[in-house]
């Protein structure tokens, strides 16, 4: 049985609104929050794709690792209390906890977040 469903694809970039308007160009769906530094994207069927500032944003470069991908997932789930054992059971280390969501890093570093709605 899953933990969790998967609830957002959130991708650094330097500037949220213009990476959102043109990924709402080519995927469609509507931005449904903008603060400057996080907007989201409500794409068809529901799903978000969300834009994240990163200040001193370093782009990917295709296909060497000197600068590798800079995206992480956001999984919905109900209670976070009770989901946070299923995570670390897993290989799971916690980061950082904030009011709504926490930030962990998947067993190989990546980081992830348990967020509730």
């Amino acid at each position: 049985m899953a933990i969790g469903e998967l609830y957002d694809v959130v991708i650094d970039c330097p500037d949220p609104d213009a990476l959102a308007g043109f990924y709402r160009q080519v995927i469609g769906g509507e931005i449904a929050d903008s603060d400057g530094h996080w907007t989201t994207l409500v794409i068809p069927g529901g799903r978000r794709v969300s834009f994240q500032r990163v200040e001193d944003y370093s782009p990917p470069r295709w296909p060497g690792q000197e600068h590798p991908q800079q995206i992480h997932l956001d999984v919905l789930v109900a209670d976070l209390e009770a989901a946070e054992p299923g995570v670390l059971g897993l290989g799971a280390t916690l980061l950082k906890t904030y009011a709504g969501f926490r930030v962990y890093a998947d067993p190989a570093g990546h980081p992830f977040c348990l967020v509730t709605g």
